[in-house]
């Protein structure tokens, strides 16, 4: 017994949602307590998938029936030979419910060419969906789906590290036989275990730490028809444009510097998993595609279609992001073009834009391809809304995951990328007005607007750039603002006379109907120091105290080697010093990019 308490001193039990994890005091295996937020989104998702995916074969299963009936009632109405016909197909139906691996292996093959419907849409018998968490880690993340998703089967998590596979077998044991019967790990390298396992699971997760890219392609392989795929990019530094050739080389996109960046980053993720797809003949939906944390979060389906894959080029475009003003342009890469009840495909049209911005005189820079078809399902945003609400006990990080999906189901869905209220307003250098009256004022012109979640100060809307700075020059008019120099983005803006004459009185619209209710939808970190924690396997020193904090770095560097000596100075040794302040949870008001408050817009 006293030796397996002082076994159990070197770990810590780790709870969350209905799940519990020994994890060693060392850094051996990667855990981010942070990452709630991610893990509780996933299981949101994946409840509605299970459900969306059981009502879509009862859909296809009620259209078999009535073709199958219509068939039956005209067969036995024309002569008895085909009536003895009929008996003996019915005969052979009885006989494929009885033997379900034989039907599927028969009727798969056909209905797949013919229809090119999901796998699971085409056998009579709807199987429990399978999950694969390629980087499973602790497997706290597995353990959570098998536990509290109802209705999954088996789940397999996956590690290439040893020292991470042994923590989640060990985890999956003391989790007692609930998760013994459904999860097993495997000491395996993910890429090759998923492009060996071929549309084999229902549910994919890939959630590395940085860049998924060298795991897309095996990943769009390994996702069955129909199913899920669920992606992490923490590498925001790449995404957003601070090195755009590395994000050429790992997702095949340039990036450019705007507001937008973050949501550009959701689109060059889609568009990268869009083309690793294309080429197996498959394609994507996407259902959520969430900028959270420091992280993006996307979830589509995969499905298999040649002919679909052909209008690719009309869900891709160029960005032309002007260098002056905040003013964006984007180029489809693609057009249709009908004739005669035939539908032809054809290159895009451009350039959209002149060499010179039309507003400011400046020139643009050119970033892309992004994914600027619509990013969300709002069905599937609305039902897991719903499903959250309903279920508020089961999640740890329910005020954040409703506040995000609440501003999602608000956004204008087929409207790509945004623009920021405060940055235009920057570029004209007048005082802001305030979102109500700039949102009336575009209703009011005859167009829609929404906020964005991805940023507070963020607006989406369909109004094109020349009617946004029409009413900028209306807004100017009324607030007068010191002279400029006339080079400036702004001058060349305000000189020219607006076309439109703006109307700010309050909109009905202008509000939406959370804000009306004054439902949070942008919450501030709940701790200080929350982020992306130290790579498992990397010795925790003091350099780290800006992800970890000195209180942290405290704990992991003072403690003595073999020979009685400290290996570190303890952080409050070395002028780091902790107030009461920074223990606490962050309840102020968070900055943005440009050091502006995040505050409700």
């Amino acid at each position: 017994m006293g030796e397996v308490e002082n076994k159990l001193e070197d770990y810590e039990v780790k709870k969350e949602g209905e799940a519990e994890i020994l994890m060693l005091k060392s850094n051996a295996v990667f855990f981010n307590p942070v990452q709630v937020h991610n893990r509780d989104m996933s299981i949101a998702v994946l409840r509605t998938f299970v459900s969306k995916r059981k009502e879509e074969h009862e859909a296809q299963m009620n259209k078999r029936n009535k073709s199958q009936k219509k068939g039956n009632h005209s067969e036995t109405s024309v002569v008895n030979e085909e009536a003895v016909l009929t008996s003996q197909h019915d005969e052979m139906d009885v006989v494929l419910e009885k033997e379900p691996n034989q039907a599927t292996d028969e009727i798969e093959g056909p209905s797949k060419e013919a229809t090119k419907t999901p796998s699971w849409k085409v056998t009579r018998e709807l199987k429990a969906p399978i999950v694969l968490e390629a980087l499973a880690a602790s497997g706290l993340r597995s353990l959570r789906y098998a536990r509290e998703v109802d209705g999954l089967g088996k789940v397999v998590a996956l590690d290439n590290d040893k020292a991470s596979v042994e923590a989640c077998k060990r985890n999956i044991k003391f989790n007692g036989a609930s998760a013994v019967s459904k999860v097993e790990a495997h000491l395996a390298d993910a890429r090759v275990y998923m492009l060996t396992h071929p549309k084999e699971f229902d549910v994919v997760d890939l959630d590395p730490y940085g860049s998924p890219s060298v795991f897309l392609d095996s990943a769009v392989q390994a996702v069955a028809d129909g199913g899920l795929l669920m992606c992490t990019a923490t590498d925001l530094a790449v995404l957003c444009g601070t090195n755009g050739e590395v994000c050429y080389s790992k997702y095949g996109s340039y990036p450019v510097k705007g507001k937008y960046c973050h949501e550009m980053a959701l689109r060059i993720l889609l568009a990268s998993i869009e083309s690793h797809a294309n080429r197996y003949k498959r394609y994507i939906v996407p259902v959520l595609s969430v900028f959270m944390d420091f992280y993006v979060r996307v979830f589509v389906r995969v499905f298999t279609s040649a002919s679909e894959i052909k209008n690719t080029p009309l869900k891709l475009s160029y960005v032309y992001q002007c260098a002056g003003c905040d003013s964006f342009h984007l180029q489809c890469l693609g057009r249709t073009v009908t004739k005669n009840n035939s539908v032809k495909y054809a290159p895009g049209i451009g350039p959209v834009v002149p060499q010179e911005c039309s507003d400011c005189g400046k020139k643009f820079n050119v970033g892309g391809p992004i994914w600027s078809a619509p990013i969300h399902d709002q069905d599937w945003v609305l039902s897991t809304l719903t499903d959250v609400r309903s279920m508020k006990d089961r999640y740890p990080a329910y005020n954040k995951i409703t506040s995000v999906l609440t501003t999602v189901s608000e956004e204008l869905h087929d409207i790509p990328l945004f623009f920021s209220l405060h940055n235009i307003s920057g570029t004209v250098k007048c005082t802001s007005p305030s979102s109500v009256m700039f949102r009336s004022a575009v209703i009011n012109a005859g167009y829609q607007i929404s906020s964005s979640h991805v940023n507070p100060l963020g607006l989406k809307s369909d109004a094109p750039w020349d009617v946004i700075w029409d009413i900028m020059r209306c807004w100017v008019k009324n607030h007068p603002i010191k002279e400029q120099p006339r080079d400036s983005p702004g001058t060349a803006i305000l000189s020219k006379s607006p076309k439109l004459e703006a109307s700010f009185s309050r909109a009905v619209a202008a509000l939406s109907k959370a804000q009306a209710k004054k439902v949070k939808r942008f919450l501030p970190n709940p701790e200080s120091h929350w982020g992306p924690k130290v790579r498992a396997g990397r010795k925790i020193t003091s350099k780290h105290i800006s992800l970890l904090g000195a209180e942290a770095i405290n704990g992991a560097i003072s403690h003595e080697d073999g020979n009685g000596v400290l290996t570190e100075k303890p952080a409050s040794h070395i002028g780091e010093t902790v107030t009461d302040e920074e223990r606490e949870p962050s309840t102020k008001r968070q900055k943005t990019g440009d050091g502006e408050l995040a505050g409700e817009p």
